[in-house]
């Protein structure tokens, strides 16, 4: 199985070091360890950090060739702060090279390769990155949308047209709220908002993480809950990835959709549980964590 991830890869600057991160490059390693054969279609700055980068890439066993070099601009970085409950919020720089990601024969090639994209709405605020994911778009076999608002970078116009384009959209609480408010949808019980979300978009799969309390998934008009691990939280950078990841692997590789969610959110969790966005687990870690709750 084949698996391309599009989109931001930065550094996230803590106080005290600084990681390299983004949303789809984490996706991207947590799918290697699943053992899925995934790629990432990037760009970044011809600078020291873009050279740490696909030093980086190259060194997790990922390719860093659909990796872009901008010669404009630099490589994308993020300052992260950590509240005192270990939840991470971000202060994106902006532009910077993964705004210039354009389309090649390359990032064509490597989509219409794979069995599935993964896309996220940040990579999106810039109309050459954006233009470059519709048309990938148009030619993948399967879409999964992993929302990720950051104000400002983002409209509603956009936001809607990408999740029309889903076939797997995944966010966290939050945003499901902030996304019925913008699109009028009254219902009241989580449910029934997901239910919404999946007639407006047309998808019946529909993912909804709710950080400690666990996620449910909607997937083919049936609901998947779990409530969630018990885990002493470190920081939350990468742990929605991490999590996406995992049950997209699972459930592409035909696992029943209730051991899907309920092992991606004991990923989920053990990464919030471990400083970083990208520790790794061997499977009777996970096992072991699990029965331990």
């Amino acid at each position: 199985m084949k698996i391309t991830c599009f989109g931001e890869v930065l550094w996230d600057i803590f106080p005290h070091h600084k990681k390299i991160g983004g949303a789809p490059l984490n996706v991207a390693l947590r799918l290697k360890t699943m053992g899925i054969d995934a790629s990432i279609i990037t760009k970044v700055g011809v600078d020291d950090l873009g050279h740490d980068i696909t030093t980086y890439v190259d060194k997790q066993g990922l390719s860093s060739e659909t990796i872009q070099k901008d010669y404009q601009h630099h490589t994308g970085e993020v300052l992260v702060t950590l509240d005192n409950e270990g939840t991470a919020s971000y202060e994106i720089s902006y532009p910077v090279a993964w705004d210039f990601i354009k389309i090649t024969e390359e990032a064509v090639n490597e989509v219409t390769a794979s069995d599935a994209i993964i896309y996220g709405s940040l990579a999106s605020r810039s109309e050459v990155t954006r233009n470059t994911l519709l048309e990938l778009l148009d030619k993948a076999k399967f879409k999964i949308l992993d929302v990720n608002l950051r104000p400002p970078h983002y409209d509603v116009k956009l936001l809607s047209e990408l999740m029309n384009k889903a076939d797997f959209i995944k966010l966290n609480d939050e945003e499901l709220d902030e996304i019925c408010n913008h699109f009028e949808i009254n219902e009241t019980t989580l449910e029934d908002q997901i239910r919404a979300i999946s007639r407006y978009t047309g998808t019946d799969q529909v993912c909804v993480t709710k950080g400690g309390k666990g996620a449910t998934l909607f997937y083919k008009d049936s609901f998947y809950h779990n409530s969630g691990y018990k885990i002493k939280v470190i920081d939350t950078v990468g742990a929605g990835d991490s999590f996406l990841a995992t049950l997209i692997s699972k459930l592409l590789k035909g696992n029943e959709p209730q051991l899907s969610i309920d092992y991606a959110c004991a990923i989920g969790a053990m990464v919030a549980g471990s400083e970083g966005a990208n520790p790794t687990f061997t499977d009777d870690e996970v096992a072991k964590f699990i029965n331990n709750q």
